[in-house]
């Protein structure tokens, strides 16, 4: 990097920073650090949800999984923007009238206060390991344009990530959300268009079936990587809770149905960077395709911004779900648990000091896995997510009433087993996610009140 790389780096992270900044001057009490106090307007909603979604795993990510087999790169942010659509429909409505913070808060209300604790453990071992995929995205980034070791650049990222959001919480996880989208959709989708106008030719003759399919890591693994980012959006708490921060349903869903049109388009982008990268440049590292192109097409001074529009885009989606983590185990397990009465200056003490410790171990267990794909460790985290959740919630929303709390419990273990002990057993069938969705379905089906089938439905799930 030339001193007007770092010039053009050092526009960006001021601006992000001055930003962050100013959204941390809001944050007066717990309440405003988790949901903003329920004052968020539509462009924050959106700004939350794309920002958390699209990070590292959205570009750096579906680069390197494109270099290598094309098109079904896609499934990461085109299942990412069929999830906002669903979740804008079906689910917007009765989570924004619970009046529940989380998602466990949300199954405390129907199943008992047991399988929320459940559902906050279980969906945060999933979470974290979205965290682990960011910081692996930050080292390749880091790595491929300097000369720090991948250590150091782990650590570079988590601090970074906690300077992000300890201080801002939802409000820095929002209006950096904006900005950063707005840029990255910028830079990102001039990366695509550098590609366009440098010809498309020589990407048509890589092979069609491993490049230009959907399913060119066949049916069952790409399906399965699609149906976990829907089941995954819809059960996880950072994209809970930046519906349940929304000044009124109407900017909820507005800020939804925005996010669903925005994120699949950076695909794209990160898409045809990598097959371009995979003609050109075929014997570099898969995940360094994105950067690479970056420092080798673009002007020093945008390729500075660039990089660090990217760097920012892999802080904030990670620390966007650490927060929803450390809102989870605020309301669902200290509260509860440890510390019942605790005031909201304590609450926002905890908050912040447990995304210290989250990010701490995701630091950890980045070490061990230098190098693997940053797209498995999202679809798996995804998939586990769903796995516990989308059942007992769907339930629950939709259902009151009417399964037995025990049942539901059983699900949550059962779906995410069948999903780490199902391969032996089906092979490349189809994905191991299915199994376990379908057995915990089934689990809750067997639970079944009979009684609860002739009580009313419950008014939040109905339409308006």
């Amino acid at each position: 990097m030339t001193s007007m790389h770092y010039a053009g780096a050092a526009v960006i992270l001021f601006f992000i920073t001055a930003i962050g900044l100013f959204s941390g001057l809001r944050v007066k009490s717990a309440g405003d650090f988790s949901v903003g106090a329920r004052k968020a307007g539509g462009s924050i909603v959106a700004g939350t949800i794309v920002g958390t979604l699209v990070g590292g795993a959205a570009t750096i990510g579906t680069a390197q999984l494109a270099f290598s087999y094309g098109l079904s790169a896609w499934w990461f942010t085109l299942g990412g923007g069929i999830a906002c659509i669903l979740l804008g429909v079906f689910y917007a409505k009765p989570f924004y009238l619970s009046g529940m913070e989380t998602m466990p808060g949300m199954l405390a209300q129907e199943y008992g206060s047991a399988t929320a604790t459940a559902a906050a453990v279980l969906t945060s071992l999933g979470s974290f390991l979205s965290i682990v995929s960011q910081v692996l995205a930050g080292i390749v980034l880091i790595t491929s344009v300097s000369h720090l070791s991948p250590g150091m650049a782990a650590v570079l990222i988590i601090v970074l990530m906690l300077a992000y959001v300890v201080f801002g919480g939802v409000w820095g996880a929002g209006l950096v959300g904006i900005a950063k989208t707005a840029l990255l959709y910028f830079f990102i989708g001039a990366c695509g268009v550098m590609v366009v106008r440098m010809g498309v030719g020589p990407l048509l003759t890589l092979p069609a079936e491993t490049f230009f399919s959907l399913f060119a890591r066949g049916v069952p693994v790409d399906l399965g990587a699609g149906f976990s980012l829907i089941l995954g959006v819809l059960t996880t708490q950072a994209y809970i809770q930046a519906i349940v921060s929304a000044s009124s349903l109407r900017c909820a869903r507005v800020g939804i149905f925005t996010a669903a049109v925005l994120i699949p388009l950076i695909g794209i982008a990160g898409i045809l960077v990598g097959l371009y990268m995979r003609v050109h440049f075929p014997a570099i590292a898969p995940g360094s395709a994105l950067p690479l192109f970056v420092m080798e097409y673009m002007p020093p001074l945008f390729a500075g911004m660039t990089l660090a529009v990217l760097l920012v885009a892999v802080v904030g989606t990670g620390a966007g779900v650490a927060l929803g983590l450390s809102a989870m185990f605020c309301s669902n397990i200290y509260r509860i648990y440890i510390c019942p009465h605790a005031d909201e200056r304590k609450l926002l003490l905890v908050a912040r000091l447990a995304l210290v410790v989250i990010f701490a171990a995701a630091g950890l267990m980045t070490c061990g896995n230098l190098g693997s794909l940053i797209l498995g460790w999202s679809f798996m985290s995804m998939g586990l997510r769903g796995a516990v959740a989308f059942g007992p919630l769907t339930t629950a929303l939709f259902l009151p009433r009417r399964v037995r709390s025990s049942y539901v419990l059983g699900a949550m273990f059962v779906g995410p087993l069948c999903i780490l002990l199902g391969n032996p057993f089906i092979g490349n069938a189809f994905d191991p996610l299915f199994l376990g969705v379908g057995v915990s379905l089934l689990v809750l089906v067997l639970g079944r009140k009979r009684e609860g089938m002739s009580q009313t439905s419950n008014p939040l799930t109905l339409g308006e």
